[in-house]
């Protein structure tokens, strides 16, 4: 049966010539592995890791485990396709249904704020920010929410409501992690 019969059409991002993000699925606690032997094929990798801390008796040790469990992110064309599948630990490409489906530039960006790998975060002056701005987290765990400034709570922090998944949280946020979204003219 083709996939015309079905009533559904296939679609697969891969492209000869353009490259794009797509999820791979390891084998548990092989991510790194898999990033490090990608790289040896000159495939371009992304694999989110953030730090943890493990206390001892006797000492402290930091270590960086993977954002997301079991997955990886390549940036390949079709050429590539068969020799990432083809690198030990590697289970499969992240698909819906039988679809191949990329992931945006502007999600891995989001996993890079997340992660810590971009710290792009222009500093304001707490005073340029005011109640009804419009503003998103550009930081930490809450990247790429959008909220606006209820009030300002002490010098350096505000509480802005972030509409998420239809509820409203109001949290409590320092001002070097919010970026306006409409920034004003500013006058001399």
């Amino acid at each position: 049966m083709t996939a015309k019969a079905s009533g559904s059409t296939i679609i697969n991002q891969l492209d000869s010539t353009e490259k794009k993000w797509f999820a791979v699925n390891t084998k548990f606690k092989c991510e790194k592995y898999v990033a490090q032997a990608l790289e040896k094929k000159q495939i371009q990798v992304y694999l989110p890791l953030i730090s943890r801390i493990k206390r001892y008796t006797r000492k402290v040790r930091s270590y960086k485990v993977p954002l997301i469990n079991c997955y990886i992110f390549v940036h390949i064309d079709k050429s590539q396709y068969v020799p990432v599948l083809e690198t030990e630990y590697v289970l499969r490409f992240l698909k819906q249904g039988k679809d191949l489906i990329s992931i945006p530039e502007y999600e891995i960006e989001l996993l890079k704020r997340v992660a810590g790998d971009i710290e792009d975060v222009e500093l304001l002056n707490p005073e340029h920010l005011m109640q009804g701005d419009s503003v998103e987290v550009v930081s930490g765990h809450l990247t790429g929410l959008q909220g606006k400034i209820v009030e300002k709570a002490g010098k350096k922090s505000f509480v802005v409501d972030l509409e998420t998944i239809g509820y409203q949280l109001r949290i409590r946020i320092d001002q070097s992690l919010l970026r306006p979204l409409n920034p004003r003219l500013k006058t001399a």
